[in-house]
């Protein structure tokens, strides 16, 4: 099994058991790319629209999960 494939199961489990993706410092550089598994499309549009609204510029954190 890759790597990224055994990520994916990981998360996939962690959730279904009621966990969540993020850490202490919130969506990290790994997690970015497994959101999909505890949101759903509309939600993670939700969270690019607020990132857009209080970030236009994109300064805050730039590329680290939503590009503006």
């Amino acid at each position: 099994m890759k790597l990224p494939q055994g990520i994916r199961r990981l998360f996939t489990e962690v959730v279904r058991m009621g966990g969540t993706l993020s850490g202490e410092h919130g969506i990290g550089w790994v997690q970015k790319e497994y959101m999909d598994i505890a949101f759903n499309n509309t939600q993670l549009q939700i969270m690019k629209q607020i990132k857009q609204i209080f970030d236009p510029k994109g300064i805050l954190n730039p590329g680290k999960i939503f590009v503006s």
